[in-house]
């Protein structure tokens, strides 16, 4: 409903049009070949591919993050050191400022939301590899060792061993605490 309304206002500008809706990662990719000026993303859409990782396959491209301020915590720092390369937006802009930002991104301006880069270089650097976060990621579902397992194409005892190096590196006691300090600083 939320890309809807977005898509709405800004296909209202007369020096706008909106080329695609879409409502997976993957599928923003596809979409790249029709090659629009600026890509408006948020930062939790689903998909196989991450934020971080969508936008550096879209360098060169307008790119513009749309970022709820309630998620600041968990605002990726290495989204962050994206910045200016790619617009970062939060949710309260108004609708002018979102046009706006869009606009000054098709132009190659720069366009980072002074707030949520401070939020995000005061979480830290991420000390999960990028399959750790994965794996994790994957536990957020209520998902077994197992299931990961399958999920991700290991084998069960490769998951484990993910999973305590993972509390190893977050301090954490458990699984779930786990998750909670990974989400709080961003790091999934």
């Amino acid at each position: 409903m939320v890309r809807g309304a977005l898509a709405a206002v800004l296909a209202r500008e007369n020096d706008l049009d909106v080329v695609a809706d879409v409502d997976r990662s993957e599928d923003v990719l596809q979409v790249a070949g029709r090659r629009p000026d600026v890509f408006l993303l948020d930062p939790q859409l689903p998909g196989r591919i991450r934020i971080e990782e969508l936008c550096r396959k879209l360098a060169g491209r307008g790119v513009l993050v749309l970022i709820d301020h309630e998620a600041i915590p968990a605002t990726s720092l290495a989204l962050v050191k994206q910045a200016p390369r790619i617009g970062l937006i939060a949710t309260d802009a108004t609708t002018d400022q979102l046009v706006q930002a869009v606009r000054d991104v098709a132009k190659g301006l720069p366009v980072v939301d002074v707030r949520l880069a401070v939020a995000a270089l005061k979480a830290g650097d991420n000390p999960l590899t990028d399959r750790e976060c994965e794996v994790l990621r994957q536990v957020t579902t209520g998902a077994t060792a197992q299931e990961v397992a399958r999920t991700l194409s290991l084998s069960a005892g490769t998951v484990r061993n993910y999973l305590s190096r993972i509390l190893t590196k977050t301090g954490s006691r458990s699984r779930i605490e786990a998750i909670r300090k990974a989400y709080e600083a961003g790091w999934i």
